[in-house]
């Protein structure tokens, strides 16, 4: 599997934009093919399909989808002959599944999940979770929230609904057994469902989180590769047993790699792969279950290995060429292992590797304009009550006309995220106009361990809000920003949050960019869908119970001290945080005689995907915090 250039130059079909972007792999179980989403700059991220072989990978292959909007993921059947795409109409967030064949001569695409195919049950949103065998595995959500189970036989759209409940979502089904995740964000358990029975995997661990799952083939007709049993052999034990594996932080402060066995005899797990200071990030396995391939976050840092079984090796890390790695797939043997590659200075793009021989095949070598200089420092740094906080420093490239210049903190979303030092399609205009980020992780932040991502838990919040001022006077502090030269910014949560600095910190912010943010907390849990508000309950509190809490966290009902212009960046099409969460912030903020305006992206949702979009916004941020600072910065050419 060595790279072919010429391959990678057919790739383009038409297009020589440097700035292509590819991710979300899968490849096909016989390791000949693979799918993957391309985003070369023109529309939407879209799907497409190429061959694979000891020479290289062939031409790109769109693949025709009569749906327009970004696409989300795609997944092999297990028999590669269907390909199962998840796609965002006009970028929103009632998604759609279509399945296509993988025969280049065959065009056509069926929805499953469509209410003219499924007991006319018109479902808000229907997300793509994987195959059993040849039949695609769904969750399917109603407009009040109750989430089906689905498994839908793209042949003659059968339909097998598992369960329904609020809050539900299908993980893994094979075999007559399946995984369902249950519960809120930050406190989710795994039920195993079999024989109309459920069963819990683990006993309950509260602020536990087990979220991804697979169930294996042992037990059903196989020898057991993970509980032999003292003096039995696989064939005497139970073979009725069902046994899986999760990743999870239960009883742990770092998700971990953990085997399930269900049988007679009760429920035991074991722990298969732990690293000490190190969270597991996700994890794939191959079809014949000899191959496991794990990404472990290591200080924002992703390193990949294979454990293979049933000997539970765990093999030396595997040398990546990039920071972040995630979106991991693998082929039926165990030998390729597909995954998204980033960096700092390298956008997001799709590599292959066979393992066992120690062949990388780089897909599509897309190039950002990067920031020139050294990449990003991690920092740490302490909050005033004492918590360590850490986060990205980037330094500007082009010298400010004073030192200490002017700086950006930047928040993700989430707030269960975390900043890494992956790809950014706005740092890099931020640091050639002389200006400083810092990436930051406040409390709450994932990567930090279990206590820290619930440390901004309701009441938490407030806290959570001062950590963000504390990034500010980090910044001044260690001399990489001057007093009244630091803006804010950030998507979704990092929205409220920013929003939350310019109201509850005035004093320490000259200006701010609200992308996607929630303004009123109560608000938000009137008009968001009731799959995302019932899943928020534990984070920021109960929009009954907890009014009054809500209504103090709110940044629009202290608009009255918003000392900084402000503006604020939303997609036409988000009903995850929901328009009037922006244009009630900013007619609230002109009452009061503030500055504020609003930029609108017709055909966008939660996220800003089009490139083009995403080039109007780094222009609009830029203008808008330069016009804020008290000295002049650089304004890169457009």
């Amino acid at each position: 599997m060595t790279t072919d250039p010429a391959a990678d130059a057919e790739s383009t079909v038409g297009s020589t934009d440097q700035y292509r972007h590819s991710y979300g792999a899968s490849v096909s179980p016989d390791g000949r093919a693979f799918a993957y989403i391309v985003d070369d700059g023109t529309g939407y991220p879209r799907a497409a399909q190429r061959t694979l072989s000891r020479e290289g990978a062939g031409p790109m292959r769109p693949v025709e989808l009569p749906c327009p909007g970004p696409v989300r993921k795609l997944i092999h059947s297990a028999d590669g002959h269907w390909l199962a795409c998840e796609v965002a109409p006009g970028g929103g967030e009632h998604h759609q599944v279509w399945v296509v064949t993988t025969d280049p001569e065959d065009p056509a695409a069926v929805r499953v999940g469509a209410p003219e195919t499924i007991a006319a049950v018109d479902y808000a949103t229907v997300e793509l979770i994987g195959w059993d065998s040849n039949r695609v595995l769904l969750t399917a959500i109603e407009a009040d929230g109750t989430a089906h189970a689905l498994i839908v036989d793209p042949d003659d759209q059968g339909v097998v609904d598992l369960d329904a409940r609020v809050g539900g979502h299908l993980i893994d089904s094979w075999k007559g057994a399946a995984l369902l995740r249950v519960g809120p964000r930050g406190y989710r358990e795994m039920l195993l469902l079999r024989h109309e029975r459920i069963t819990p995997l683990l006993p309950n661990d509260p602020g536990a989180s087990t979220d991804q799952g697979v169930i294996l083939d042992q037990g059903f007709e196989h020898p057991s590769l993970l509980f032999p049993g003292p003096g039995l052999s696989g064939q005497e034990r139970d073979l009725n047993s069902v046994q899986a594996l999760v990743r999870s932080d239960f009883d742990a402060k770092f998700p971990r790699l953990l085997a399930i066995d269900v049988g007679c005899e009760g429920i035991r797990f074991t722990v298969l792969a732990e690293r000490n200071g190190y969270g597991l990030d996700e994890f794939a396995i191959s079809h014949d279950q000899s191959t496991v391939a794990i990404l472990w976050n290591n200080k924002g840092h992703s390193e990949l290995q294979v454990l293979t079984l049933p000997e539970r090796t765990l093999h030396p890390p595997i040398d990546l060429p990039g920071t972040v790695v995630g979106e991991l797939s693998i082929s039926a043997s165990g030998s390729v292992i597909a995954m998204t590659v980033q960096a700092p200075d390298t956008p997001p793009t799709v590599g292959l590797i066979n393992w066992r021989e120690g062949h990388w095949t780089p897909i599509d070598h897309g190039r950002a304009t990067p920031a020139d200089g050294p990449g990003p420092e991690r920092v740490e740094f302490f909050a005033r009550d004492g918590m360590p906080l850490l986060g990205w420093l980037y330094r500007p490239t082009t010298p400010a006309a004073a030192s200490p210049g002017p700086a950006l903190i930047y928040f993700h979303g989430g707030p269960e995220s975390e900043s890494r030092p992956d790809f950014s399609f706005l740092f890099p205009a931020v640091q050639n106009a002389g200006i400083t980020v810092l990436a930051a992780n406040v409390r709450g932040s994932s990567g930090s361990g279990r206590l820290f991502s619930h440390a901004d838990d309701r009441w938490g919040r407030f806290a959570g809000i001062n950590d963000a001022a504390d990034c500010a006077s980090y910044l001044i502090r260690a001399g990489h920003a001057a007093p009244g030269q630091i803006a804010c910014a950030g998507r979704s949560y990092g929205g409220y949050l920013t929003l939350a600095c310019l109201t509850f910190h005035a004093e320490m912010f000259a200006a701010g960019v609200a992308i996607c943010g929630m303004s009123d907390l109560q608000s938000f849990y009137e008009n968001t869908e009731p799959w995302i508000a019932v899943a928020a309950y534990t984070k920021y509190g109960h929009p009954e119970s907890d009014r009054e809490l809500l209504r103090d966290l709110s940044p629009i009902h202290r608009i009255d001290d918003l000392r900084a212009p402000l503006l604020v960046i939303h997609g036409r099409h988000d009903t995850n945080v929901p328009v009037i969460e922006s244009e009630r912030v900013v007619e609230a903020a002109k009452a009061h005689g503030a500055r504020a305006e609003l930029m609108m992206f017709e055909d966008e949702g939660h996220e800003i995907v089009k490139r083009e979009n995403q080039d109007a916004l780094t222009a609009a941020l830029l203008d808008w915090i330069s016009d804020a600072f008290d000295v002049a910065v650089a304004r890169p050419a457009r």
